[in-house]
């Protein structure tokens, strides 16, 4: 790991750290744009961009996520940066899960499936272990289960974006 990406984790965990980043996800999806999806989170983590249907507006909304593989599929978190409510992503993923990613460059139609129990701690642990800060939002969120999603390649049509 990079003397900057070992900073950055440890930086994490400042409250700070985390309003800040959610200032730069604007920049961070711009450079996603511009870069095809090779280049997002800074290059600092593994990451993807989640494009999801709006669940109100029905309009393609897309974010940028790190992730831990797991198979085939990617797991993904809803920490929101530790904020005491959901990510609006994931409220859509609940209410269709059908979505598309976007992993270095290469779009890939997937299906999401929340995780709990067993599985969840298992894959909690793999996040924490990607990003060590995300213990740290548990406490922020204030009670709230920070979501853990499988997102699973699918053969079929990817949403409209």
């Amino acid at each position: 790991m990079s003397a900057l990406g070992t900073l950055t984790r440890r930086l994490g965990h400042q409250k700070w750290f985390g309003a800040t980043m959610r200032l730069l996800v604007p920049a961070d999806r711009l450079v996603g744009r511009l870069t095809k999806g090779r280049v997002v989170a800074f290059g600092l983590v593994p990451s993807l961009v989640l494009t999801t249907t709006g669940r109100r507006s029905g309009k393609p909304r897309s974010n940028p996520l790190l992730y831990v593989p797991d198979g085939d599929a990617y797991v993904v978190i809803g920490s929101n940066w530790g904020q005491q409510h959901q990510p609006a992503w994931s409220l859509n993923l609940l209410a269709q899960p059908a979505a598309e990613i976007d992993v270095r460059g290469r779009r890939i139609p997937v299906r999401a499936e929340q995780i709990s129990g067993e599985e969840r701690e298992r894959l909690f642990a793999r996040l924490v272990n990607e990003w060590p800060a995300y213990r740290t939002y548990v406490e922020r969120a204030g009670g709230r289960e920070i979501r853990v999603f499988r997102l699973v390649p699918t053969d079929g049509p990817a949403p409209s974006a």
